[in-house]
């Protein structure tokens, strides 16, 4: 082990006064002695994924102590982007990330810790412990709370949150009624956990798994199940090896495990949002990526599950079927898993795999590569005239009539006005919903859309009608949605010229989104032109426009 960073705030005789503090908390000399270890705790009586993480909290100090080390717990911050979704909240939840990573690396470097536990579970607060971990690079892991279980709604039938969102769109439509949907909202989320499909959080816990960063189960035990106190309290022991052979993340985080972290998103279908937080996460290793390696992956990875959204499963049948290691287990057998990375458990991938006995239990939730559900991967980059810098489909969730078709396009400069229009069913077949100002900087915040595209799903109109947009959808966005284009509107990007009738051409497996608007044309519209300027309120916003970068280079501060 190397001498502890702890060191130079609790040893001489200049650090009396600080001995002093210490002995405030009531640590004894022992305690003070040993290794400190920040154990960074998200929990809130907001979010229903962070409701249990104390329980989480007190099982990895447990963990430890058991290995030799002092605990010593500080917050952070989490957004629950289904309670932010659709009114101003939700300008907030991308920031948060930024937030999150910045008042970690504040505490830890103010207190001098040896190593550090990260306690996440909701969307912003996975991508922003684990920017934090890699800036900082300390002896770490990530331990989440789990998922929640999917909602019993009646004989064989479960649901979740996408359930009651997209039930609105039902009865919107008229194919519900106020009655059932009722129902839905009371039995669709049962209790603790990250929301019960493949959406941002799992996607990001199952990914830091992958990446070797997080135990195995660490992205499907289920938050009530007693193996996740279990988890954690070994994550709080293997932390302390970790220091004891001064194995960093950066050691564990790269190019190689970057490789495998993709490859299993693409298998999975994991949340579009991957494509946001990859690269911001991999940037604070310096480990620039770009959207091409997004899409090259997934060109060769299969997809081998259909999660919700996409399909009937849960995270719980994930972990029945095997979890994480199954599916890496799958693809290492097509060379698409580079089985010598090394993982917090102190050992690679491969020999976790093998420990494991790593393999499919149920070849329904997890195919197999013979029987995969699309040679491609679940999510696929575009480009062409209307996203000369890209754009992010979660193409697993998208109907085959929707795969390769033509729009015509109806424009809003906001999601509530796409909205009201969706609600009002002034939206028909054939139509593409341009939501546009929603991106980083235009938000500003980059709003996720998932109530336009569940009403859009919920209204019958999934396999006919697309939704593009600067801004992001929810991991369990369904359907034809096209976010992340780039250039944003506010950056003047050519989905600010779209207007009302333009035809737009998606083409899905041929990588292209292509406005049918000739050059000359869209040179005299920027000409004549002028940008949506939003009243910004809020300094934290303010700040945020003024400093972040695009969507496609993950939405990252510009000084970084």
């Amino acid at each position: 082990m190397k001498d502890q960073v702890s060191g130079k705030m609790k040893k001489g005789v200049e650090k009396a006064p600080h001995r002093s503090l210490l002995r405030a908390l009531g640590l004894t000399d022992e305690e003070i002695g040993r290794p400190f270890v920040g154990i960074v705790n998200s929990a809130n009586e907001v979010v229903p994924g962070h409701m249990k993480l104390d329980d989480i909290a007190e099982a990895v100090k447990a963990g430890v102590r058991m290995a030799g080390g002092t605990p010593l717990e500080f917050p952070a911050i989490a957004v629950c982007d289904g309670l932010a979704m659709n009114h101003e909240g939700m300008r907030f939840s991308l920031p948060s990330r930024e937030y999150i990573a910045d008042s970690i690396e504040i505490m830890a470097r103010a207190h001098a810790f040896d190593a550090l536990v990260f306690i996440p579970n909701c969307d912003k607060s996975v991508p922003g412990m684990l920017m934090a971990m890699l800036r900082l690079n300390l002896p770490s892991i990530l331990v989440s709370g789990g998922p929640m279980l999917p909602g019993v709604l009646g004989k064989d039938k479960k649901g979740d949150l996408i359930t009651v969102f997209e039930a609105v769109g039902k009865v919107s439509s008229g194919q519900m009624t106020p009655e059932a949907l009722a129902v839905l909202e009371d039995k669709a989320c049962p209790g603790c956990g990250s929301c019960a499909g493949m959406f941002t959080a799992n996607s990001m816990n199952c990914l830091a798994e992958t990446l070797g960063v997080a135990l195995p189960g660490n992205g499907t035990i289920p938050a009530v199940d007693s193996a996740r106190l279990r988890l954690a309290k070994t994550a709080g022991m293997k932390v302390m090896e970790l220091l004891e052979k001064y194995i960093l993340p950066r050691d564990i985080v790269t190019p190689k495990a970057v490789a495998n972290a993709i490859a299993v998103d693409m298998a999975l279908g994991c949340s579009s949002n991957t494509v946001l937080h990859l690269p911001a996460i991999f940037g604070e290793a310096e480990l620039n990526i770009g959207l091409e390696l997004f899409d090259d992956i997934s060109r060769k990875s299969p997809n081998l599950c259909k999660l919700s959204p996409a399909g009937k499963h849960f995270m719980v049948d994930l972990e029945r079927a095997g979890g994480i290691p199954a599916v890496m287990a799958e693809l290492a057998k097509a060379g698409l898993i580079y089985t010598d990375c090394m993982t917090v458990t102190g050992e690679t991938v491969g020999q976790n795999l093998k420990n494991l006995d790593a393999r499919i239990l149920d070849e329904e939730v997890i195919r197999t590569l013979d029987n995969a559900y699309s040679r491609e991967g679940g999510i696929a980059i575009l480009r062409g005239s209307l996203a000369p810098d890209g754009a992010v489909v979660k193409q697993s969730a998208v109907a085959p009539e929707m795969m390769k078709r033509s729009v015509k396009a109806r424009v809003f400069n906001s999601e509530e006005d796409a909205m009201a229009a969706i609600m009002a069913g002034d939206i028909k077949p054939s139509d593409g919903v341009v939501i546009r100002y929603e991106g980083p900087r235009g938000g500003p915040g980059m709003r996720e859309m998932l109530s336009p595209t569940a009403a859009i799903t919920g209204s019958g109109l999934g396999k006919d009608v697309a939704l593009l947009t600067d801004g992001r959808f929810s991991g369990g966005t369904n359907g034809a949605a096209i976010g992340h284009i780039s250039p944003e509107a506010a950056d003047g990007g050519v989905i600010g010229l779209v207007k009302d009738g333009d035809i737009i051409e998606i083409d899905i497996p041929g990588r292209r989104l292509d406005l049918k608007v000739s050059p000359e044309e869209l040179e005299k519209r920027r000409e004549n032109s002028r940008p949506v300027e939003k009243t910004v309120a809020s300094p934290v916003l303010r700040r945020y426009a003024k400093n972040i970068s695009s969507a496609a280079s993950g939405a990252r501060y510009k000084d970084d």
